[in-house]
């Protein structure tokens, strides 16, 4: 399994021969600006809620790929009404097996709208299990109890969390959450693109390391594998 970090939290998985591709948020981001978005390819498109900067890319990828567009009810809806022509839609406690491995659609605590203002539904995360790994996208969220349940039935092997405060989890809290969800190794979204999300990155990676835990900030354009 491959990750390819391309800013904010946006970022894709390749597993089993599949490309996921999680809240596109590409050409509107000025970090993000070395990133050629009419090069990229997927198989999937996974959006945790309907934000802006979660889904302004979303389309356009999908109509040029003919990716599966995957998300709740309301969001899957949206698009299609756009024109998307492959969805999914899901719902928090739900799970679907593709032909990848399994998404299980999990609660995050967050708001949810359309670009055009229209409702969004509920904001989720993702829990993805392929490749033999387990990989938890917790999507914008703020900590909440309900992330021990993940600890209890998964045990993610890694965790992709928003580190930025101020809108979402900041890096105390994603250090209560790695202890909820028993995983130790994580890395880090949804901060420094804006200056509401601005961070110190080393006194982050200090307070995981204390912790005894891995804390990884990917380059924009940077792949690693897991």
């Amino acid at each position: 399994m491959k990750v390819t970090f391309y800013g904010h939290a946006c970022f894709m998985l390749e597993v089993n021969g599949k490309k996921l591709l999680f809240d596109p948020f590409i050409r509107m981001n000025p970090l993000a600006a070395h990133i050629d978005v009419d090069s990229l390819t997927a198989d999937y498109i996974l959006l945790s809620h309907g934000h802006g900067d979660h889904v302004a890319d979303a389309k356009e990828i999908a109509d040029r790929t003919g990716a599966t567009l995957i998300s709740n009810h309301e969001v899957v809806t949206w698009f299609q009404n756009l024109g998307v022509a492959n969805v999914w839609g899901m719902n928090i406690g739900g799970k679907m097996k593709f032909d990848f491995g399994t998404v299980h659609m999990v609660n995050a605590i967050h708001s949810s709208s359309m670009p055009d203002g229209s409702y969004g539904g509920n904001p989720g995360g993702f829990i993805i299990e392929a490749g033999g790994k387990v990989v938890y996208y917790a999507g914008d969220t703020a900590l909440h109890k309900d992330m021990e349940l993940i600890g209890l039935h998964h045990r993610p092997d890694i965790a992709i969390l928003p580190i930025g405060d101020n809108y979402t989890m900041g890096v105390e809290d994603s250090l209560l959450c790695c202890n909820m969800i028993r995983c130790n190794k994580v890395i880090g979204v949804h901060y420094n693109t804006f200056p509401p999300i601005e961070i110190d990155t080393d006194n982050a990676k200090r307070q995981y390391e204390i912790e005894n835990k891995e804390l990884i900030l990917m380059e924009i354009g940077e792949s690693k594998d897991l």
